[in-house]
């Protein structure tokens, strides 16, 4: 993919930039020896994986959302810090006028891109409502929009079909809640639908230069924006899926922002590279082990139990994460409404069970596949309980694959891939409401998050009431008993929220990042 909306053009010094990629900072190359020659103040970032889609109303995960809140405008964003909330950005005011209609006025003279004109409340109308209009696996974001009534070029009205409490945590600051410009996006696809990676305009204070699949993403200053000055005249992100290889990069000098491995952290903070600031921050994100229940091999709801049973989650955490990482006891993490204090199956397991739910069963000489990302966090997970497995009998066949891979494999939209589908290794990022966790799990979303096929009329129904209850106390029950439904289906192995401590170079930059260490590339600013 070489252009972006409206012929941005390519620099001169990108001529280069096809020599890079994530092996040569695995194999230790400085990439300052393979890219352009800096120009003015530059932020090199690591993302976790890279780009999959840059429609914000189909977007694909976090790593989408991290660019699209450079490129972009939303009404409001996730506001810096330790502490989770929201401020302002193309909103001027916006207030709940009753459980069910929110009023927003536009900030003037925010220009999109390529001379498709200011950003207006029809903008906002569009953008929301192709979300719905489209049937975007990405609309349970927006719970029960029905419409955005406007009122002038600069003010509107969403209007829900029932109270959402999700919304301003969740829809307005995060993918969805990104504007996109009517006029580029009717011109530039069929019927106002998906455009994928061809963004037709920028709104935001950046617009993407190039991009070089599984490489790097170049973001230089948007000439059109005309709020305030971002600090860095570029911004470099390369995807680097494998902590270690970031690390290495980040020792040298080849990158200046970067997640850190917990396994890593005891060493980096009693040997803290020059120069850098280490932060420590909670996560929101999951990772689990799941079941594919449709298969033949996993239909038996003993043959998933004593999986549940034989395998020892303390003992996989010792290794992949040199005890650093805490059990989890679900989806939800132990900042965010709906935590539960325990799970169902000892976190320890038991290896006696699960030989009888076996028997019950009535499966010996069992073979399973285990698919995971050839990260090596996944790696060392996936040998773990392949080890743990062996110890009633089960025999595992790892299958570890590259990010991208792995990210279609539950996917009925991808093929036939999802029907060979037994055991995964699986982690899904979250947000500050319990509900962006439960969403992935509904019936609904069998084949396209919801990869173990867990299916549940219970849960669905819970899943609906908890948009609506605002009593943190009664809301938080209801998420009890959908972890409890998931989790008692066999199909499910809680391991770890993990954590995601940072560090980056001070004499670059002041980094800024969401409370669970998510960085919000606009607010960095340069040392």
């Amino acid at each position: 993919m070489n252009n972006f909306a409206n012929g941005v053009s390519r620099r001169s010094f990108l001529r280069t930039g096809a020599a890079l990629s994530g092996s040569i900072v695995a194999a230790g190359m400085p990439l300052s020896q393979v890219i352009w020659a800096a120009e003015g103040k530059v932020l090199k970032a690591r993302a976790r994986r890279d780009i999959a889609k840059l429609d914000p109303g189909f977007y694909q995960g976090g790593p989408d959302v991290d660019v699209m809140n450079c490129i972009y405008s939303k009404l409001t964003h996730y506001k810096p810090g330790s502490e989770w909330g929201w401020e302002l950005e193309a909103a001027e005011k916006i207030e709940q006028i009753d459980p069910t209609h929110i009023r927003f006025q536009l900030k003037k003279g925010i220009k999109f891109s390529g001379g498709h004109g200011e950003l207006t409340a029809r903008d906002v109308k569009f953008s929301f409502e192709r979300v719905i209009k489209h049937k975007s696996p990405d609309k349970g974001d927006w719970g029960p929009l029905d419409r955005v009534e406007l009122e002038d070029d600069y003010t509107g009205v969403i209007v829900l079909k029932a109270p959402y409490v999700p919304l301003w945590n969740l829809a307005l600051p995060y993918g969805v809640g990104h504007i996109v410009s009517e006029d580029a996006v009717m011109k530039a696809t069929k019927d106002g639908g998906d455009f994928g990676m061809k963004p037709p305009a920028f709104s935001g204070p950046y617009v993407i230069a190039d991009w070089k699949a599984k490489q790097y993403l170049l973001l230089t200053r948007n000439p059109d924006w005309s709020g305030p000055k971002p600090g860095f005249d570029e911004i470099r992100i390369l995807p680097i899926a494998d902590l270690k290889t970031a690390e290495r990069g980040y020792q040298a000098g080849d990158i200046d922002f970067t997640s850190i491995s917990l396994d890593s952290l005891a060493t980096f903070k009693n040997s803290t590279p020059a120069d850098t600031k280490i932060e420590e921050h909670p996560s929101l994100s999951f990772t689990w082990i799941g079941m594919n229940m449709d298969h033949p091999e996993l239909k038996d709801i003993n043959v998933r139990k004593a999986i549940q049973w034989a395998i020892n989650v303390p003992q996989i955490l010792e290794v992949a994460y040199s005890g650093q990482a805490v059990v989890a006891t679900g989806i939800i993490a132990p900042e965010v409404v709906g935590h539960r204090d325990k799970a169902l199956v000892s976190p320890e397991g038991d290896l006696a069970k699960a030989k009888d739910l076996l028997e019950k069963a009535g499966v010996t000489d069992l073979t399973l596949t285990l698919d995971c990302t050839n990260a090596s966090t996944d790696t060392t997970i996936a040998q773990t309980v392949q080890a743990q497995l062996s110890q009633i009998g089960i025999k595992v066949e790892i299958n570890a694959q590259d990010s991208g891979s792995f990210s279609t494999v539950g996917k009925e939209s991808e093929g036939e891939r999802w029907k060979d589908l037994q055991l995964i290794i699986n982690s899904y990022s979250s947000l500050p409401d319990p509900y962006y966790a439960t969403a992935s799990f509904v019936q609904d979303q069998v084949g396209v998050w919801n990869w173990e096929r867990f299916r549940s009329e219970r849960f669905d129904e819970l899943h609906a009431k908890g948009l609506m209850v605002e009593d943190h106390e009664a809301r938080a029950k209801l998420y009890y008993e959908m972890q409890d439904l998931m989790e008692d289906s066999g199909a499910y192995r809680f391991l770890t929220h993990g954590g995601n401590p940072v560090m980056y170079r001070t004499t670059q930059t002041q980094a800024a990042t969401r409370p669970d260490g998510v960085p919000l590339f606009v607010e960095f600013s340069p040392a």
